[in-house]
């Protein structure tokens, strides 16, 4: 047993009060002899058992009616006795995920979970502590009141969120509370990609998740230009999962470029040449089904003339060879806005840089890169073999190379790490290899990939606009993201702008293409998609998932009712102050028809 203001049990000294009173009574009267009165005292002799025993059952009622007030005052709570539950702490997980906006019964699954939030705040009592936390981990602490409020505001994510972190918050937020019972109540729709990895939680947690088997579900999981950049003709593919065959189409701007039907795992495949140019927002629509989230797929495009190359013959065969399928193409042309050459005959930017084939050549070749501005400088040779991981050029074999070193302070990247060390970098105008295209250096340029990576470094970084970033940036919605420090503002297609204050930042939670802008002109674009693992709607079973988060402490249900029962179940001590109030009540009344048997007696 526990109470809740254990002070008032003072208040059960007043008990000694009807006592004292009773055994007093006693000697209240003096004895006085009265001859006439005599034939009474038979009579007294009679009822003097009967009184004495009333007067304890009154003295008795009463000292129990004190008792009993004091106790209720107390607010006691004792384990299997009492009405409603105890004071518990309940931290309320609500999966607001993007999947739960699924339309199951012509109701969105998430509308369910937010009635079953609902009950359960309104079962809640003033003595319980709460909690309520989304699918991104935010918690909100508060009052019944202000936490029904927050659930009637509360939208569904553009994204996956995190709810296994949501989860360990909750536990956390629980287990701070000076209350014996604590539970997490989890109520989701239990999609299996948002539960793997789950750590498992330390604490009773009651699973709701609503009855009835996810929606068939139709969707476009990838969707790109390619190449990023057009000149100005390319392909727009995608890749879609269905059960069936589904109809689609292909919009650039708000204009249909194509149409089509897709069957089950076919990829779409479109080639276009259109007129528009610059930066431009397209995307890939399905027939809408009953999770509309997926039914569409943004992508980004720049599209403009080809770039037009050089190749000085201190570049190599290869890229010689390269640049001329490129030109056959369509995606370079022959010019001298851009140079391919060795460093120490490069002349001007923008250019693809390459060491020189003579080592003698190197001081030359140095002097040459500080003349640009270029803040690298070739360094020692060395030739051990190294393999490149990651990137396109994973499994790229390096034989042969110069230690890139830093000399400057103007900004770079670098694209591709040899033994950690930098292999590739760029900046603006150029970019800068630590190796020859040739065989002799690297087997890059014998690898089918050498054509393709040429034809991005061309486009995407020598043959773009100055300041552009050069490919879209994809995104999930509200994933950080990094920008040129000169980008100013993101705009999306409608119009709508939002300021930039940092180059490290967070995406969009609104879906689309947002155009990176510098002093109002467009020179990229941030492509903010759903996460293809959202189209994945197989749910894990309730029993199953209470046990992957809870082991043998996770209880699961299928109906709000027995979700609340199941809440509140940890609490076991429940308050007794009702049924003592009860008790209370009936001791008054027995005292009451006790005091009118006495009276009646007497008269």
């Amino acid at each position: 047993m526990s109470f809740l203001a254990p002070l008032f049990l003072l208040l059960g000294a007043a008990a000694a009060v009807p006592l004292l009173l009773h055994l007093l009574r006693r000697n209240v009267t003096r004895r006085v002899e009265f001859p006439a009165a005599r034939y009474l005292q038979r009579a007294e002799q009679e009822h003097s058992r009967s009184l004495r025993l009333r007067n304890l059952l009154l003295m008795l009622l009463r000292v129990l009616l004190v008792l009993a007030l004091a106790l209720a005052a107390a607010r006691p709570f004792i384990a299997g006795l009492g009405v409603g539950h105890g004071a518990t702490a309940v931290a309320i997980v609500l999966d607001n995920s993007l999947s739960t906006t699924a339309v199951e019964g012509g109701t969105p699954v998430l509308d369910r979970l937010r009635s079953a939030a609902r009950a359960l705040l309104l079962a809640a009592t003033p003595t319980d502590r709460l909690w309520l936390v989304t699918a991104d981990g935010r918690v909100r602490a508060g009052t019944r009141d202000a936490l029904l409020d927050e659930v009637e505001r509360l939208a569904p994510l553009q994204g996956s969120g995190d709810l296994p972190l949501a989860l360990r918050r909750a536990a956390a937020a629980v287990q701070t509370a000076a209350l014996p019972a604590q539970v997490v109540a989890l109520a989701t729709d239990a999609q299996q990609t948002a539960w793997a990895g789950i750590t498992r939680a330390s604490i009773p947690v009651a699973v709701y998740v609503p009855g009835g088997e996810p929606p068939r579900n139709r969707a476009i999981v990838a969707a790109a230009a390619e190449p990023a950049r057009w000149t100005p003709r390319g392909a727009v593919t995608g890749r879609v999962e269905s059960a069936d065959s589904v109809g689609y189409r292909i919009v650039l701007g708000e204009r249909t470029i194509a149409r089509g039907t897709t069957g089950r795992g076919d990829p779409v495949s479109v080639r276009v040449a259109p007129p528009e140019r610059g930066w431009q927002a397209g995307r890939i629509e399905l027939e809408p089904d009953d999770f509309p989230a997926d039914d569409a797929r943004s992508f980004a495009v720049w599209i403009g003339p080809a770039p037009a190359v050089t190749s000085a013959p201190s570049a190599g065969v290869f890229v010689a060879t390269a640049l001329s399928v490129l030109v056959a193409d369509g995606r370079a042309s022959a010019g001298q806005d851009v140079r391919i050459a060795s460093a120490d005959a490069v002349g001007a930017l923008p250019a693809l840089i390459v060491p020189p084939a003579d080592p003698v050549r190197l001081g030359a070749a140095n002097r040459e890169l500080a003349r640009l501005g270029i803040p690298w400088r070739y360094g020692s040779l060395d030739r051990s073999a190294v393999v490149v991981r990651g990137g396109r050029l994973d499994g790229v074999t390096v034989s042969e190379r110069y230690h890139l070193v830093r000399d400057g302070a103007a900004q770079s990247d670098t694209l591709v790490t040899v033994a950690g060390e930098p292999w590739i970098v760029a900046g603006a105008g150029y970019v800068l290899l630590a190796s020859r295209l040739d065989p002799a250096a690297t087997t890059l340029p014998v690898r089918a990939m050498f054509v393709p990576w040429l034809a991005d470094m061309l486009g995407l970084r020598l043959g773009a606009p100055a300041g552009d970033l050069g490919a879209p940036v994809e995104a999930r919605p509200g994933a950080s993201i990094t920008l040129p420090s000169a980008a100013d503002a993101l705009e999306n297609a409608s119009g709508t702008r939002r300021a930039l204050d940092a180059d490290r930042m967070s995406a969009p939670e609104e879906r689309g293409v947002w155009f990176v802008l510098h002093a109002g002109r467009r020179v990229g674009a941030v492509v903010v998609n759903v996460p293809p693992e959202e189209s994945a709607l197989a749910r894990w079973r309730g029993e199953e998932l209470a046990t992957r988060v809870a082991g043998r402490l996770g209880r699961a249900t299928g109906t709000p009712d027995a979700w609340v029962r199941d809440t509140f179940a940890a609490g076991t001590r429940r308050p007794a102050a009702t049924p003592l109030l009860v008790v209370a009540l009936l001791l008054i009344a027995a005292e009451a028809i006790a005091v009118r048997a006495s009276r009646s007696t007497a008269a």
